[in-house]
């Protein structure tokens, strides 16, 4: 028993897909981050810049 834990504990540590996944969500919640962030920034500007457009 304790043989199939150190062999799947250190499957698991081996494998780097879990790792690769949480980094790929740690940058894609850095870019929602940025983007909002973005236009937080210039959503008034725009607001202004486009109001006149239609008629």
């Amino acid at each position: 028993m304790a043989s199939f834990v150190i062999q799947s504990v250190s499957r698991a540590v081996a494998d780097r897909r879990g790792v690769t996944a949480a980094e790929y969500a740690v940058m894609a919640v850095a870019l929602v981050a940025a983007v909002g962030a973005a236009v937080a920034a210039f959503a008034p500007k725009l607001l202004a810049a486009f109001t006149g457009l239609l008629p």
